[in-house]
């Protein structure tokens, strides 16, 4: 969560030749509704099922970056199923940096919405701490500190 995954894919994709398609942005397209909406009339579970069907459709797309929700590794068997049809990045970004972000936000993450400002901290970590299992199991882990192009670039190229 706002650790810059579209930001990244994007440039990536650009610098690499491929399109990109935010799995945020596809969902509410194909589904008319934004997430934050469908998150309060339906719940998060309900949210789960459909990411990952939607994730599933993505095998068909071809020369593709695609950023997915912070969530969407931790549910089910994503992260391996993710493993098995692409290259996966782990952007690792500490909790002050997501914090800064969520605080900054436009748009707010229904996941955040009831969070009072001096408890994003305590959440944040303990997001981080649950979710670190399923990110570490990415392809490749780029710390915050090295967040830029040309070495996650350089990266890819090492496993292609």
């Amino acid at each position: 969560m706002c650790c810059g995954k579209t930001t990244i894919g994007k440039k990536i994709a650009n610098k690499i030749g491929y399109g990109f398609v935010d799995m945020d942005v596809l969902f509410e397209k194909k589904y008319k509704i934004t997430i934050s909406a469908f998150f309060e009339k339906y719940g998060q579970d309900a949210f789960r099922i459909l990411e990952q069907k939607l994730l599933h459709t993505t095998a068909s797309m071809d020369n593709m970056v695609i950023a997915t929700g912070g969530g969407t590794p931790c549910f089910g068997d994503n992260m391996e199923w993710i493993n098995a049809n692409g290259l996966s990045i782990y952007l690792k970004t500490n909790e002050g940096f997501i914090v800064d972000r969520l605080k900054k936000a436009k748009k707010q993450r229904p996941l955040v919405k009831n969070i009072l400002p001096d408890d994003l901290p305590s959440y944040v970590a303990e997001a981080i701490k649950q979710r670190e299992p399923y990110y570490s199991q990415a392809t490749i882990t780029m710390p915050n500190n090295e967040m830029d192009l040309s070495s996650i670039i350089a990266k890819i190229e090492k496993l292609s």
